[in-house]
């Protein structure tokens, strides 16, 4: 969606009484639970030192989270975010003016960041079940790709390539091209989808995965990612790192967080387990879902955006109005389902056995407009 498009969209809602006070904000794919307990007591001692800096370089982040993954410390580098440390990749591994991969439509931060660095972005849309078409990427990769980029689960359909097909792929491309595996949303992937990262580096070393505590750790506020791969590419990505970067308060977070695995495990359930009843409940009433991996839904159809903006939801909005919204709220989850299914949609026909994984995109990728600023 354009600026131009956002403007007559949220002109249209209030001329035409479609606005309601926002009650809820799904936009972000944001955890809807704060820190753990155990994290929240942590980060309360820790913020007992907040008069002294960080270190000049992270160097015991890297360590705790290299050494939670089974690799390395010199295989991790950790910073501002996943949006941070993708940005230092994007800085430091093509050289300016190359191609990055990508498929489309997907995280908006990556064509903002190719603009920021100087890279030429070239989306391949997704297929008709919504899923990266990785052969049609394939296809465009040569001498002047600089970066490919591959998430797993997708943002924002939350499907999954599967691990025959994405191994395939690595081998395909050219030893010299980086790619860019976003595992933003890995733990919520099924015990089935779930692939060893690090020795999936250690047989294609042009591979970076990428990893926040955003999302399953509910730690946004915190901007802690990393990302970790072969030790070369890591100290070229380490070269932008920006000194005082990481708190020290993101160590405790980490440490902390790590050690309430049982917990976080419940934690996902819950949010999975509501993922899947809001998607039943949506598919009842006719709506396409595809099947998701990740703490968000995608709800495909002309008229999605606008029907949630008039129960004062705030969602991720896409070109052809369809939406991504975060899931694992009970009380949004219920309002979303009322605002979708009363009255019911005019045009919906009965689902097939194979319709869990269907979706069309259609619509030209351009990413959507900026969420509206929280009320408080």
């Amino acid at each position: 969606m354009t600026a131009l498009e956002s403007f007559r969209f949220e002109n249209d809602r209030f001329e035409n009484g479609l606005f309601e006070a926002e009650r809820f904000d799904l936009s972000l794919s944001e955890n809807p639970f704060p820190p753990l307990p155990s994290v929240l007591g942590a980060l309360d001692e820790a913020l007992a030192t907040a008069n002294r800096y960080p270190e000049f370089r992270p160097r015991l982040l890297p360590e705790l989270i290299a050494g939670h993954i089974g690799a390395r410390a010199d295989q991790v580098v950790a910073g501002a975010g996943a949006t941070g440390v993708a940005m230092q990749i994007m800085q430091t591994l093509p050289r300016r003016g190359a191609r990055f991969v990508f498929a489309a439509p997907t995280f908006d931060g990556y064509p903002i960041l190719a603009g920021m660095t100087g890279l030429r972005a070239a989306p391949v849309p997704l297929d008709a079940h919504g899923r990266q078409d990785l052969w049609a990427m394939s296809r465009l990769i040569d001498r002047d790709t600089g970066l490919v980029a591959i998430c797993r689960p997708h943002n924002p359909t939350g499907t999954v390539v599967s691990g025959s097909e994405l191994k395939a792929f690595l081998c395909a491309v050219p030893a010299g091209v980086p790619v860019l595996l976003d595992e933003a949303y890995f733990e919520f992937l099924g015990a089935s989808e779930v692939l060893d990262a690090v020795e999936l580096v250690h047989r294609h070393p042009n591979v970076l995965v990428l990893r926040t505590f955003s999302k399953a750790y509910g730690l946004a506020g915190l901007r802690i990612g990393y990302a970790f791969g072969s030790p070369d590419l890591i100290r070229r990505v380490q070269r932008l790192q920006l000194p005082f970067g990481v708190p020290a308060l993101a160590a405790a977070a980490v440490r902390a967080s790590y050690a309430a695995e049982y917990e976080l495990g419940e934690r996902i359930l819950h949010i999975t387990t509501q993922r899947e009843l809001l998607r039943t409940r949506l598919r009842r009433a006719g709506i396409r879902v595809p099947r998701s991996s990740a703490n968000f839904l995608y709800l495909p159809g002309a008229d999605i955006a606008r029907s949630l903006a008039r129960a004062g939801i705030a969602a991720k909005r896409y070109a052809d109005g369809s939406v991504r919204i975060a899931v694992g709220d009970p009380v949004a989850d219920r309002a979303v389902v009322r605002a979708l299914t009363a009255p019911p949609r005019p045009h919906s026909r009965p689902l097939s056995t194979d319709d869990s994984h269907l979706v069309a995109l259609t619509a030209p990728y351009a990413p959507s407009a900026a969420p509206a600023p929280r009320r408080r």
